[in-house]
C-alpha cells in the first residue's frame, strides 16, 4: 500500500483574496491566521484538510500535498537517490511533527511529513 496524502498548501500572494475564493467556490472553512501569512483550512469530513498561504515577494503562485512517511531523512535520501533535489530541509512543527521540501527530477514541488508520535506517559 502507497504512502497517504495528509495535507496541501495552496500559496497566492494575495492570502485575503485567496481566503475568500476558496471559501466562496468550495465552502471550504478557512481559518484565521495563526503564523503570519498562513491559515488552515477544513475541506469536508474525512477528507484531507490543508492551508492557504501568503507567497514571499518573487516566490510564483504554487499548490503543493504532503506525503506522510514514517523517517523523513530516510525518504529526502531516497528522493536525492532518485534523482530529486531537497528544497527544505526537515522543519519541526511543535507539537505536530516535522516536514521537508523536494523537487522531483522534473521540479514539482512535493511535501513530505514525519508525524510526532505522542511520549508514553509513565
Amino acid at each position: 500500500m502507497g504512502r497517504p496524502i495528509t495535507h496541501f498548501e495552496i500559496a497566492s500572494p494575495n492570502l485575503e483574496s485567496a481566503t475568500e475564493f476558496y471559501r466562496q467556490l468550495f465552502d471550504w472553512s478557512v481559518g484565521e491566521e495563526l503564523i503570519d501569512g498562513y491559515r488552515l483550512v477544513q475541506t469536508a469530513e474525512g477528507s484531507i484538510g490543508g492551508g492557504l498561504l501568503r507567497t514571499p515577494q518573487g516566490v510564483f503562485p504554487y499548490v503543493t500535498i504532503y506525503v506522510s512517511v514514517d523517517d523523513l531523512r530516510a525518504s529526502l535520501d531516497k528522493e536525492e537517490e532518485l534523482g530529486g533535489k531537497t528544497v527544505v530541509e526537515p522543519m519541526p512543527i511543535p507539537g505536530v511533527g516535522t516536514f521537508a521540501m523536494f523537487q522531483d527530477p522534473d521540479g514539482v514541488m512535493i511535501g513530505l511529513f514525519e508525524e510526532k508520535m505522542p511520549q508514553a506517559q509513565p
